[in-house]
């Protein structure tokens, strides 16, 4: 759903930016609460990921295709701050270095693909969460409908932002009928990805995941017919930190796969939002891309003939540049969270509370 320059008309253009802008601020404030020494790296991966995942377009109709969003993914991860960073920073990658999605466009990129559909997205988890038993399954569940409700979400967003700012005169009717039709369809494609993915973390490390936090229900004792909860046991002590360098390194070969090989057999048919702008006409005023001499452009390799090569080196190069990106922006943001509590506690210790006397 990259929208390209020419689609939304300048002033929109404008305004959606200013939005982008101040979301992405909130984000990084917001993600200093997210992030720690364990999750600040995982979140780098989770925006490679994405990035290797959105390469691998599926079918979805007759001469469609769609790709995932990752913002249900990504905020159920590592949360919904971090989560809108980790596809803002895809979005800007793919802009600048492979011309997917316009520069003029990157505001209302960033409005319609990172903010909304993160937002909605954990919006509805966690509706879920607090109504479904706690589990593996209803997490898994939660995040399924989750993402499958937010890229419609996306869709009518984007919809939107064409009946205020659209360049070409369509009547607004059959652009919201055809975007949110075609990427209801979509939406199931980006739930099973979502929920396979959260499965099989949450299998792994559901520590590290953002939205499993409090997953194991309270023990519960039945006296007489009624349930109540038991009584606090001795905390143990603090097991040592488990290490996720294998989770990241798995993470980050299966990216690297992904991206590098599996992306070759990707449908070659148009993108929902580029589809539905040939058929009905959006596109008759699309501007030509200003990072077209890229020598990345449109996710090959310049200089190099072989189409298989030349893709799958673009993607391998993609995923280490995003996860680069992706983990110095949150390395920053985390080192930035560190100076805080320092600057709140000048001693550089934790505040000891004396225990009140006993009466």
């Amino acid at each position: 759903m990259h929208v390209p320059d020419g689609f939304i008309n300048a002033p929109v253009s404008a305004v959606a930016g200013v939005a982008a802008v101040g979301a992405v601020a909130v984000a990084l404030r917001g993600a200093r609460r997210e992030l720690d020494e364990r999750t600040a790296p995982l979140a780098g991966l989770v925006a490679a990921f994405i990035f290797a995942v959105q390469m691998l377009n599926f079918p979805v109709a007759a001469g469609t295709s769609g790709h995932l969003l990752g913002g249900a993914l990504a905020a159920i991860l590592v949360g919904p701050f971090t989560g809108v960073l980790c596809v803002s920073v895809v979005l800007l990658m793919q802009g600048v270095l492979f011309a997917d999605g316009g520069l003029t466009a990157l505001g209302v990129n960033i409005t319609v693909m990172a903010v909304v559909t993160t937002v909605v997205a954990y919006a509805v988890f966690r509706g879920l969460a607090k109504v479904l038993p706690r589990g593996r399954r209803s997490l898994t569940a939660a995040a399924f409908t989750a993402a499958l409700l937010s890229v419609p979400a996306a869709a009518a967003a984007f919809t939107f932002l064409y009946a205020v700012g659209g360049t070409t005169d369509v009547p607004i009717g059959k652009v919201a009928t055809a975007m949110i039709g075609v990427h209801v369809l979509i939406g199931i494609g980006e739930a099973a990805i979502t929920a396979l993915t959260v499965g099989a973390v949450v299998a792994v490390r559901p520590d590290l995941v953002h939205g499993a936090r409090g997953l194991t229900a309270p023990l519960k004792l039945r006296v007489g017919d009624a349930l109540i909860d038991a009584p606090a046991a001795h905390e143990p002590a603090p097991a040592a930190p488990r290490s996720h360098r294998k989770l990241w390194a798995a993470g980050l070969v299966t990216s690297l796969v992904l991206a590098g090989f599996v992306s070759f057999y990707a449908s070659t048919n148009p993108d929902g939002l580029e589809k539905v702008a040939h058929d009905k006409g959006i596109d008759r005023k699309e501007e030509e891309h200003a990072a077209k001499d890229s020598p990345f452009f449109d996710y090959g390799v310049e200089g190099i003939t072989d189409s298989r090569l030349s893709g799958g080196l673009a993607g391998v190069i993609g995923v280490g540049v995003t996860v680069a990106a992706g983990t110095g922006v949150f390395w920053a943001v985390r080192r930035r969270r560190a100076q805080d509590a320092g600057d709140t506690d000048p001693a550089g210790t934790a505040a000891v509370t004396e225990p009140a006397e006993s009466a």
